[in-house]
């Protein structure tokens, strides 16, 4: 089964707050615009990262006491 991690990244003295979204091995950085909810802008990291490997499905969001995410597809048929 394929996850997604989404963490928040605080602004610096030279770049804005940004989310991280990985794989493990693979990752991008997008800017966090406060146009939606903390979620959402998860959630939009994580689509971006989907969506750079093709990879197709709904994804379903659940949150860590430390502010991350981990994401996972619906109707995936890799399951335990």
């Amino acid at each position: 089964m394929k996850a997604i991690r989404t963490t928040y990244l605080g602004p610096t003295n030279t770049k804005p707050g940004r989310i991280k979204a990985s794989t493990g091995e693979q990752s991008i950085i997008v800017s966090y615009s406060h146009d939606l909810t903390s979620s959402d802008e998860h959630g939009r990291a994580a689509r971006k990262l989907a969506d750079k490997f093709k990879w197709k499905g709904e994804l379903i969001g659940g949150g860590f006491p430390d502010g991350s995410m981990v994401w996972v597809f619906a109707d995936t048929t890799d399951r335990a």
